[in-house]
C-alpha cells in the first residue's frame, strides 16, 4: 500500500508527541516563552518537536523536514533549566534523551521545501493549549507541491459530539486512500473509523469555525461570507488546526482564514494548514486560496503563491469564492 511505512511512523511520532503534550498540560501550569515575532512556545512544543524529528530521521534519513521550531533559543545558557525540563518530559517517552540530543533532534526541522519533504507544527495554537483549549501536533508528507500524507492529533478534540470530549482524536489521511479517525486513550488509539463532510440538508452542522484570536484574519469580512452562502448561526471559535477537523468530521461547514486588513501581505506558514488539508480533502471537502487556486506546498514555508485560505466542506465552496471576489 502506498506509503504504508510513512503512516506508521507518522502515526507513531505524532501519537508520542500528543502524549508528551497532555503530560505536560495535565502535571504543570506551562510556561510560555517568547519568541521574536512575539508568539508563544512552551517545552511541550520543543518536546513534540524532538520526538517526531527523530523518529521520522530514523526511518527516513535522506527526507527534509520543515518545522516551525528551532533550538537556538532553548540552547542558550539563561534558558538551561528550560531544556532540562524539555529533555525531563522527554525522557518519560525517550528513556535516552540527553541535552546535546534533544537539541539535536529539534533542529533536524531546520530543513527545506524541496520535492519530497515534512512539514510539522509541533503544537498548532500554543495560547489555546496555555488555556486549556484546543490545540493540533500537525505533521504531513509533501510531494511535489502536493500534501501526500498527514497526521492530525487533537487532544482535546472529540470528532463524535457523543464521545468524551477530553478523549481527543487522530484524524489520518492518505491520498487517494480517504481519512480515518480514532480516540487517542492515552498513549494507544481506539477504533478507527472513517468521517465525512456535512452535507448542506444539515442545517444544525451548516455552520462556520474560526479562529479565537481576532489578528487571524477578517472576522467582519469571514462573518459577511458565511451569512452569504446561507449560514446564519453563531460560529465557533477555536484554536489550531482542530478547525480542520471540525469541517472533516462534519461538524462545520466552512473555515476561512482571511489575510488581515492590518496584514495584507501576509502569507500562511505551510505547518499551519498542510496536515489539515489533506484531511478535509479526503473526507470530501475542498480547500483552495480565496481565488479558487489550490494550495501550493512546493515553493517555501510559506505559501507564497496563494493568499488566504478556504475551507469547506464542498458544496458551498463556489459561492463562498464568489461572494469573497464580490467583497474584495
Amino acid at each position: 500500500m502506498p506509503y504504508e511505512l510513512e503512516q506508521q511512523t507518522a502515526v507513531k511520532a505524532v501519537l508520542l508527541a500528543a502524549q508528551l503534550c497532555q503530560q505536560v498540560r495535565q502535571t504543570i501550569r506551562p510556561e510560555a516563552i517568547e519568541k521574536k515575532d512575539r508568539s508563544p512556545v512552551t517545552i511541550a512544543d520543543y518536546g513534540s518537536q524532538a520526538m517526531i524529528c527523530r523518529l521520522l530521521r530514523a526511518a527516513f534519513p535522506q527526507d527534509p523536514i520543515v518545522a516551525e521550531e528551532d533550538a537556538a533559543a532553548l540552547s542558550q545558557p539563561e534558558m538551561s533549566s528550560y531544556l532540562t525540563q524539555v529533555c525531563d518530559h522527554v525522557q518519560q517517552l525517550m528513556p535516552d534523551a540527553q541535552p546535546a540530543a534533544v537539541t539535536d533532534w529539534i533542529n533536524y526541522g531546520n530543513g527545506q521545501v524541496g520535492s519530497r519533504y515534512w512539514t510539522l507544527d509541533p503544537i498548532d495554537g500554543t495560547k489555546g493549549f496555555l488555556r486549556g483549549e484546543q490545540y493540533a501536533v500537525a505533521l504531513a508528507l509533501v510531494e511535489g507541491g502536493e500534501v501526500k500524507l498527514g497526521v492530525l492529533a487533537c487532544p482535546a478534540f472529540a470528532a463524535d459530539p457523543q464521545a468524551d470530549p477530553n478523549a481527543g482524536s487522530l484524524f489520518v489521511a492518505v491520498r487517494g486512500q480517504g481519512v480515518t479517525v480514532a480516540a487517542i486513550q492515552g498513549a494507544t488509539l481506539g477504533a478507527a473509523s472513517s468521517v465525512q463532510v456535512v452535507r448542506p440538508e444539515d442545517t444544525a452542522n451548516f455552520r462556520f469555525v474560526e479562529s479565537v484570536e481576532s489578528g487571524h484574519g477578517d472576522h467582519s469580512l469571514q462573518a459577511a461570507v458565511a451569512a452569504a452562502v446561507g449560514i446564519t448561526t453563531a460560529s465557533i471559535r477555536m484554536d489550531s488546526q482542530a478547525k480542520y477537523a471540525a469541517v472533516a468530521s462534519g461538524q462545520a461547514a466552512l473555515y476561512l482564514r482571511l489575510p488581515s486588513p492590518k496584514t495584507p501581505d501576509y502569507r500562511e506558514k505551510i505547518w499551519d494548514h498542510a496536515a489539515g488539508v489533506i484531511v478535509v480533502e479526503e473526507a470530501g471537502g475542498t480547500v483552495t486560496d480565496i481565488l479558487g487556486q489550490p494550495l501550493d506546498f512546493g515553493q517555501d514555508y510559506r505559501l507564497l503563491h496563494n493568499q488566504g485560505v478556504v475551507v469547506s466542506n464542498g458544496s458551498c465552496h463556489a459561492a463562498v469564492i464568489a461572494a469573497l471576489r464580490e467583497g474584495n
